[in-house]
């Protein structure tokens, strides 16, 4: 079955963004919203805040001359230092990442050794690249003279970078994410009655940019006819400059978004840990079972929890949240949870599979009946974008099936009795590594994978089977499997009728679900006209799914800040 290429998006991060490595998951984040929106993204890196500064200066104190032709292949370590950096974020949060260096990636450039303008891109590394992975992370700033040696692009020159990489793969538009406000007709520091513009032409970009968008790079978007979407990180303002430009207009402040989060288990205290060191979010509660009870939350102190920590919903709420990040273990405490929040009017996202897969279509009722907004991406393929995945398919042409691995822990065990280790020893390692629950048993008699095939089908078809119309597999230590078994689920629509399974398979296994490793999940999502969509990666663990559920979290506060400038 022929599989339809991903889109391609290119976004480049400056060291405004990229302030040190601890910034790196950030734009993981930034990347990871793309990639589930279904594109593949060539991400263009600048080297973190004050790194080409010092490297420049570490080459000037030899005393090499302004036109030394070796210098600008010490300097471009920097941006490839922090592409691998972002690359390892990336993979991190379930995405499968590549890096290219300077010389790999196959742009030229001629002039002055620390100046040059690009003439040619080769692209035959980068698509070769995109071809294997859904994200590539490249340094920008540097190319190859036509002689083979390394040259800077001037200063901002990751802009040029990204910019003629866009142009060259014939794109329209690029993406450049930084921590500025966006372009103004004034200078906002100096002038209160300053306008923002949420459109303007590359003539205006070039009179009033004040160094928003290198020089170089906006010359190039207006030759090659590029829109270039300047984004906000902090706010998500964007001004996009092009050809048209519309009248500037006041901005808008916007307060930070008020959060709660219910759960700090693995994932709850893993999308925890990222919003106390969010300035856009302000933390106004944790719903948990014992206040008292030691928190596994990565970069915080009891002194900054304690304060936060209710065990009872009603005080949850009464906090006022705007939004709430739902990840019990609990399907009843869940689903009250959602409930309860919903008809607050207050958005939900949630991770918890069990409790979503209850009563989907009765939770987006009530969302609607409220105003509020209900997202569960998080809780079906931890970090595999797989519920946008079936919603852009059906879109585009009826789905006739899907299959799918859904269960991290039990595919990370699998392998795991495949490399020889035993039946108990692959659970205390999946334990151990934050796959397992201390009671796996729902993994282990596939009744997670039954949760979430019921969630897919809902999404397929707008139909679930019932729980005991979908026979289950169980792995168990008396009965072990194959070499080369998987724990494959099924759906297929026909005639009307939903036929459903989650079963361990060891035979005629479709080449994505035989190349999994360890937590990996995969969907191949089936239309009626014989396509077929796949996405794969990590689909369990605290960070993968924490990503998914700070995604829907994202989503979630682009839809509130536009319905409050509305």
């Amino acid at each position: 079955m022929p599989s339809k290429p991903a889109p391609v998006v290119v976004m480049k991060f400056g060291s405004s963004v990229l302030v040190s490595p601890a910034d790196a998951p950030k734009v993981a984040s930034d990347i990871y919203a793309e990639v589930r929106r279904g594109r593949r993204v060539v991400a263009v890196v600048s080297a973190f805040s004050g790194e080409t500064d010092r490297l420049l200066c570490e080459a000037r104190a030899l005393g090499l001359l302004h036109d030394n032709s070796i210098l600008p292949s010490y300097v471009v370590q920097g941006e490839e230092r922090s592409a691998a950096l972002v690359a390892l974020a990336c993979d991190r949060v379930g995405l499968d990442a590549a890096t290219l260096t300077v010389r790999e990636l196959g742009l030229t450039a001629e002039g002055d050794c620390e100046h040059a303008k690009p003439i040619g891109f080769d692209p035959s590394a980068l698509e070769c690249a995109l071809g294997k992975h859904e994200v590539v992370v490249v340094p920008g700033y540097g190319a190859l003279s036509p002689e083979g040696k390394v040259v800077l692009l001037g200063r901002g020159g990751s802009d040029l970078t990204a910019l003629f990489l866009a142009a060259e793969l014939g794109l329209d538009s690029v993406q450049l994410i930084k921590d500025v406000d966006g372009l103004y007709d004034r200078d906002p520091n100096t002038d209160i009655d300053a306008r923002r513009y949420d459109q303007a032409s590359w003539a205006e970009a070039k009179a009033l940019g004040g160094g928003l968008v290198q020089p170089d790079a906006l010359d190039l978007a207006e030759a090659r006819r590029l829109h270039v979407e300047v984004r906000n990180y902090l706010d998500g303002h964007r001004t996009v400059i092009g050809a048209r430009s519309m009248p500037p207009r006041n901005a808008t402040p916007h307060r930070p978004l008020r959060v709660a989060v219910a759960g700090c288990g693995v994932v709850g205290g893993g999308a925890l840990a990222r919003l106390l060191e969010d300035p856009r979010v302000d933390v106004v509660g944790v719903l948990v079972r014992d206040p008292a009870k030691p928190r596994d939350v990565p970069g915080s102190n009891p002194r900054q929890l304690r304060p936060l920590l209710v065990a009872d919903p009603e005080a949850l709420l009464a906090r006022q949240p705007d939004i709430v990040l739902e990840a019990l273990s609990e399907a009843d405490a869940g689903h009250a949870v959602i409930r309860a929040a919903l008809e607050r009017g207050v958005d939900v996202a949630s991770a918890n599979k069990q409790a979503v897969s209850r009563d989907p279509a009765g939770l987006l009722a009530l969302a609607h009946a409220s105003g509020a907004k209900m997202l569960w991406s998080a809780s079906v393929g931890g970090g595999v974008p797989m519920i946008e995945t079936l919603r852009a398919t059906r879109s585009d042409t009826p789905v006739a099936a899907f299959e799918a691995v859904l269960n991290g822990t039990v595919n990370f065990m699998l392998a795991r009795l495949e490399a020889g280790a035993s039946f108990d020893q692959a659970l205390a390692e999946a334990r151990a590594a934050g796959f397992a629950e201390e009671d796996p048993s729902a993994d282990l008699e596939g009744l997670d994978a039954l949760a979430k095939v019921r969630l897919l089908a809902f999404e397929a078809f707008g139909i679930m089977p019932e729980d005991d119309e979908i026979p289950r597999d169980v792995l168990r230590p008396d009965a072990l499997p194959p070499t080369g078994t998987r724990q494959v689920c099924r759906c297929e629509l026909k005639d009307g009728k939903l036929t459903a399974s989650v079963r361990l398979v060891s035979s005629d296994l479709d080449p994505l679900f035989a190349s999994l490793k360890g937590e990996g999940n995969a969907l191949m999502v089936i239309a009626q006209d014989g396509s077929a969509v796949r996405c794969r990666g990590r689909g369990a663990g605290r960070w993968a799914t924490s990503e998914s559920l700070l995604a829907d979290l994202s989503d979630l506060a682009i839809r509130r800040l536009a319905l409050l400038a509305a």
